[in-house]
This record gives structure tokens, C-alpha cells and sequence, in this order.
């Protein structure tokens, strides 16, 4: 085994299996896609370590562990449609199109979402489609989804993302109670106006910028933590 190999599988017993995440296809999927290929070169040594990492523009991939919890928590399965906030590297879009039928996945920062694109191609992840844009406004011409997953932290769910969750669809995201600490929430959608909302756990995410997130911030702004479960 290489030596990248080893350190997956070490990666998905240890900080996922132990953990408590139990999905098989979720297991199944972070042990196929290799996160090496998904971080800076000079990062490359601690692909699998538990932590998020820098991938510039001020974003981060996050902590395999919630990756691996976020995907579990919206239940993926074969066959459904996937949204993804946040791409940032593509690394939990390709994670997700080894168990979903189709991912379409929005980043705001443009030059991230390039090398995104061209990384997954690379690597022939070809069930994923990559945009730039605002992600709180979802992507309504290929809605309903069966999971909406969001990889950074707004005051609430965003309306058009509500709206674009198929009925029974699952979405998973990070709200912001107050200026100290986010929650990971579960949605789910019932009926036309019926979502219920379950807390999963305290994490730390950069922000949702968007029409229905928060504003850009100004230069004086101070950083916002990196993605990490707490």
C-alpha cells in the first residue's frame, strides 16, 4: 500500500469509524477519494490529519470528520440530486458523487472554483457540475434537490434553499446563534411549509456571503475561525 493509502485508511477508522460515523457508503466514499489531491502541494503531508487546511482565498477544506458528518447527517443515496455551498477545493463534492447520482456544487470565489472544476475533471469526478456564484440563492434551474449541504456558517437557513429542497430532502448547514459559536442544524422538509430542524453539533465555519447570508466584510473585519468541529 502507498503510503497515502495508509493514511485514508487510518483516516476513516480512526477519526471517522471511531467517531461514531457509521454510513458505509459514507466510509466507502472517503476511503475512494484521495484528499491529497485536494490540498495545496505544500500541504500535501497532512492531507489526513485531523484538521481543516488553508487552500488560499481565505477558505479552508474542511476536517475530514465533518465532511464525514455532514454527508452522513443529510443521507445521501444512490440516485439523488446534491447541492453543494461552498465547494471551495471540490474535495466534498467528489466525496459525494461516489454515492449521489449528481452534485452541483456553487463557489463564490472564482478563482477557486476554476481550479475546482479543472481538479475534478482531472480526476474524472464527472458527475459533479461546478459554478461560481452565490450560493444563498441556490441554483434553481436544476432544483428540486433531494440534499443541500452547506459548507458555511449564516444567520439561518436561507429562503431560496428552502424553497429549492425537494419535499423529504434533508439539508445540513451551520447557522450562527450569536458571534460566539454556530450550530450544525438538519432540515428537513415534510410537506410545502412543514421543515423541522434538528441541532447535530458546535462547529466553527467562515461565513455564508451572499443576498440571503451575511454582507461582504470590510477590510477592518476580523478573520473568521476556520472550519473545525468543536
Amino acid at each position: 500500500m502507498t503510503d497515502a493509502f495508509e493514511a485514508r485508511e487510518l483516516m476513516v477508522e480512526r477519526q471517522l469509524a471511531g467517531r461514531g460515523v457509521s454510513d458505509a457508503r459514507v466510509l466507502a466514499a472517503m476511503r475512494e477519494v484521495p484528499r491529497d489531491a485536494f490540498v495545496p502541494d505544500t500541504l500535501r503531508e497532512f492531507a489526513y490529519a485531523d484538521r481543516p487546511l488553508p487552500i488560499g482565498c481565505g477558505q479552508t477544506i474542511s476536517q475530514p470528520y465533518i465532511v464525514a458528518l455532514m454527508i452522513e447527517a443529510a443521507g445521501l443515496r444512490p440516485g439523488d440530486r446534491v447541492l453543494e455551498i461552498g465547494a471551495g477545493s471540490g474535495y466534498a463534492a467528489a466525496v459525494m458523487s461516489r454515492i449521489a447520482a449528481r452534485v452541483y456544487a456553487i463557489e463564490r470565489v472564482e478563482a477557486l472554483a476554476v481550479a475546482a472544476a479543472e481538479r475534478l475533471q482531472r480526476l474524472g469526478y464527472d458527475t459533479v457540475e461546478m459554478r461560481v456564484g452565490d450560493g444563498t440563492c441556490g441554483w434553481a434551474e436544476a432544483a428540486p434537490f433531494d440534499a443541500i449541504l452547506v459548507a458555511a456558517s449564516g444567520p439561518a437557513v436561507p429562503p431560496p434553499l428552502a424553497d429549492q429542497l425537494q419535499v423529504g430532502g434533508r439539508l445540513v448547514m451551520p447557522v450562527d446563534e450569536d458571534p460566539y459559536g454556530q450550530r450544525l442544524v438538519k432540515v428537513v422538509r415534510r410537506g410545502p411549509d412543514d421543515f423541522t430542524e434538528q441541532g447535530l453539533c458546535g462547529v466553527a465555519f467562515v461565513p455564508l456571503i451572499g443576498a440571503h447570508g451575511w454582507a461582504e466584510p470590510t477590510r477592518n473585519t476580523s478573520p473568521t475561525p476556520p472550519t473545525v468541529g468543536l
